[in-house]
């Protein structure tokens, strides 16, 4: 294991020297991404507090409200104008603690813009609403920044990492590009607002070409970036792994390891030595169908093996007390004994065919598509860059600790960093303590940012890991996750090792209606049907073919539209998060949850 590495990412407690420590804090605290943006604030701050104390002592001039004007219009511009300037400087000096600034300073000139329309609504124009309404439609520089000063409210409404999630990366980088569109207004309505001395939109406008000019060739070079990398990663992908297709059937359990005291690996192949039936790819799941009082329970677990190990797959599952799939599989199921297996799915996978490097971070139970794809990786002697970085409570709870260690002194490419939360000092380790923070990610990567992060585990853990990640720079669409269900819901008798899609929860609860109206759109069919039964269920009762496969949920193939009412699913994992929000729901699935259901089929 890379111990030095361990050290030096989460500092321990021994003691350095005292210049050298002093020298590193203060190199932390410069690349600390809170630093910055408190640097942001301190700064954005100063000038509202210099015009108050101005306007306190009657020093803005005779025309003061002109002058409050002015100023407020200049800093909302130049806060505006920063805050483009950070991406191209990014990229250009390869300083990513400046993507965590960028928020603040366009806050900054959302909250200047705000105060530069108060002042004129308030003393200008006397808080008279119909003269004020009246006179902004009658002047066009006045119509040109009340446009530029609509379009920032949404930009300012999402800037919080929660909306983020809720938009989703691709999303949220659309709207926020408005962001040039804001400036440009700005421009024009400075430029428009002057009577004679153009000077100082024109040095905006001059400064601002260049800015548009990085944005439209970076993204330029993206876009043919993207089709080299799809174009060699399709060859790639035809030249050498079959596509994963989809198989449901029984496997037998070979061999049962115990990893932990809570955890077992369960190896799983086929009943009679043929081939083994389906190709999964690293990071990919499978569910399995467990007897329980004379009904049947499906779980889904992560394919911890592998993809390179054809003859066999594995599963690595933590037994929870509460939870129903994983004590049967510990408590019940031997060696000899079969299981009802459908699979694969799952797009927590990572195309090694389009980056040099890749991140890995687990916490607890979290490390089983991790394991997958670091073997999978190290298999096939990728070249590029593994950061491997688990997380867990105690050393008892390591799951594969004696595989990380010989992987990570068997393959020079592989960065490991292994971290214990638990308070209690234990003698016997000497590696790195604590939770993740943003120092000590940031030391343990160095300045590579540009590649994804995976990451899995805990919602808590997740969120905050991925809350980390922005922090230090990582761009969000680079950021992937696969959480476990938490604690609160494996006490309500599921699987903390059960695993879901990080959206799942939209799905909502199960409705109290007896019955529903479902429409068929496109067939022009309507049927009533109860609120136990499924919308494939319904269209088979009046002849229309909706194609399925599974009747699982993971397979995707009965993906359908819903264009009005809501359904309750137990299991997404076929659709993606954008799938999701463009309304799609799988039919074998679904159930109403309100009294009319319409959909596309």
């Amino acid at each position: 294991m890379n111990t030095e590495t361990a050290q030096t990412a989460l500092p321990s407690k021994q003691s350095r020297d005292p210049l050298a420590m002093i020298s590193k804090e203060v190199n932390a605290a410069m690349g600390d991404s809170s630093f910055l943006r408190g640097v942001v604030i301190f700064n954005g701050l100063i000038p509202i507090m210099i015009m108050l104390a101005d306007a306190w002592r009657g020093l803005l001039g005779a025309n003061a409200v002109n002058n409050a004007l002015h100023i407020t219009g200049l800093l909302s511009l130049v806060f505006l104008f920063l805050s483009l300037v950070v991406t191209p400087l990014r990229k250009i000096t390869g300083w990513n603690q400046l993507i965590s600034v960028r928020r603040s300073l366009g806050l900054f000139g959302f909250f200047y813009a705000i105060l530069h329309l108060a002042i004129y609504i308030v003393f200008d124009r006397a808080l008279d609403l119909a003269s004020t309404i009246e006179e902004i439609l009658s002047r066009g520089f006045l119509q040109v920044g009340s446009v530029a000063v609509l379009l920032m409210v949404p930009l300012a409404i999402t800037s919080t990492n929660g909306m983020i999630r809720r938009m989703g990366a691709k999303r949220w980088k659309l709207l926020h590009r408005l962001a040039y569109a804001v400036v440009i207004l700005g421009v024009l309505h400075f430029y428009m607002l002057v009577k004679s001395d153009v000077r100082q939109p024109i040095a905006f406008a001059i400064a601002l070409t260049p800015l548009l000019g990085f944005r439209f060739v970076d993204h330029y070079r993206q876009i043919r970036q993207k089709a080299t990398k799809a174009i060699i990663a399709t060859a790639t992908t035809s030249q050498s792994r079959p596509r994963p297709r989809f198989w449901r059937g029984n496997l037998r359990v070979a061999r049962i390891f115990q990893e932990t005291d809570h955890v077992k690996t369960f190896r799983l192949v086929t009943s009679d030595a043929a081939e083994f039936p389906f190709q999964h790819q690293a990071g990919q799941y499978l569910t399995i169908q467990l007897p329980c009082d004379g009904q049947y329970v499906r779980r889904s677990y992560t394919i911890s093996s592998s993809p390179e190990r054809s003859g066999y797959v594995e599963i690595t599952v933590k037994r929870e007390d509460h939870g129903v799939g994983s004590r049967l599989l510990h408590d019940i199921v031997l060696e000899g004994d079969e299981l009802s297996v459908a699979a694969p799915a799952g797009r927590f996978v990572f195309d090694e065919s389009k980056y040099d490097a890749v991140t890995l971070i687990a916490g607890g139970v979290g490390i089983t598509p991790m394991m997958s794809i670091a073997r999978s990786l190290t298999d096939r002697s990728w070249a590029g860059t593994i950061y491997f970085v688990f997380v867990a409570r105690a050393q008892k709870d390591l799951i594969f600790r004696s595989e990380l260690e010989h992987l990570a002194s068997r393959f020079p490419n592989i960065r490991m960093l292994i971290t214990l939360t638990e308070s209690d000092e234990d003698p016997t380790w000497r590696d790195a303590r604590g939770r993740l923070n943003a120092v000590g990610l940031k030391q343990f990567f160095g300045e590579s940012t540009d590649h994804p992060a995976l990451v899995c585990g805990p919602k808590q853990m997740m969120i905050a890991t991925c809350d980390l990640l922005r922090e230090i720079g990582l761009p969000e669409e680079l950021i992937l996750t696969e959480e476990f269900v938490s604690p609160e819901i494996s006490q309500r008798g599921e699987d903390a090792s059960f695993m879901l899609t990080s959206d799942q929860s939209s799905t909502g609860e199960q409705s109290s209606i007896s019955e529903a109206v479902v429409h068929f759109s496109s067939s022009e069919v309507a049927t009533t049907i109860s609120a136990d039964m499924t919308l494939l269920e319904a269209a088979e009762a009046v002849g229309i073919e909706i194609p399925f496969e599974c009747r699982s949920g993971i397979c995707g193939q009965c993906k359908v539209r819903c264009v009005e009412g809501d359904v309750y699913m137990p299991v997404t994992d076929a659709l993606s998060q954008q799938e999701r929000f463009d309304g799609f729901i799988l039919a074998c699935q679904a159930s109403p949850r309100t009294t009319e259901i319409r959909i596309d089929a």
